[in-house]
């Protein structure tokens, strides 16, 4: 899922419409989400500047959408680099998740364990290339050590043992040899 931006602390970026596409309004889509299932017709996303658009079409082979009220090349246009929002509650709602599989906003805020030893807190969860990390900011006890005050963690096996979304904790292995590397 995507990132909070500071600014929209409480929307997650899920899209940036891009350049118009032919004459009658065609947008393209950027989607910046693991859930496109989301960008269908009628659904409501909230704009960086808090407008509500509505989309009208949606073009999965071209990758464009057209918004409702915007359906002129000239009108189309003034939406170009606009990102789009939506709220964690609608994610829930729209979005099937499968067994183990959790939602971004939901890691960020977990404390790390390996072994019983509180290593951190999940700051975020960054995709690089095709692999998600969790991003750690360390334990004030481990960087008054002389620990790296953030590290980074692959999210899969063998590094995570168990996450658990309702005590907000993820069991890891092998992360304290990586923090100590960093």
């Amino acid at each position: 899922m995507s990132k909070r931006t500071s600014k929209h602390s409480d929307l997650l970026h899920i899209a940036t419409l891009g350049r118009t596409v032919g004459l009658i309004g065609d947008i393209k889509l950027h989607i910046k989400t693991d859930f496109p299932e989301q960008f269908v017709p009628n659904a409501t996303f909230i704009t960086d500047k808090k407008q509500t658009l509505r989309l009208r079409d949606v073009n999965d082979q071209r990758g464009t959408v057209r918004i409702e009220g915007f359906e002129s090349l000239e009108s189309a246009k003034r939406l170009t680099n606009v990102k789009l929002f939506t709220t964690e509650e609608a994610t829930r709602e729209q979005c099937e998740l499968e067994e183990g599989e959790f939602f971004w906003f939901d890691i960020a805020g977990c404390d790390v364990f390996e072994n019983g030893k509180r290593l951190g807190v999940v700051i975020e969860v960054e995709r690089i290339s095709i692999t998600d990390y969790l991003s750690i900011k360390t334990d004030n006890a481990l960087v008054t050590q002389g620990e790296s005050k953030s590290f980074l963690i692959p999210y899969h096996k063998p590094f995570i043992v168990e996450t658990n979304i309702t005590e907000k904790r993820i069991d890891v292995e092998g992360a304290l040899d990586i923090l100590q590397a960093s």
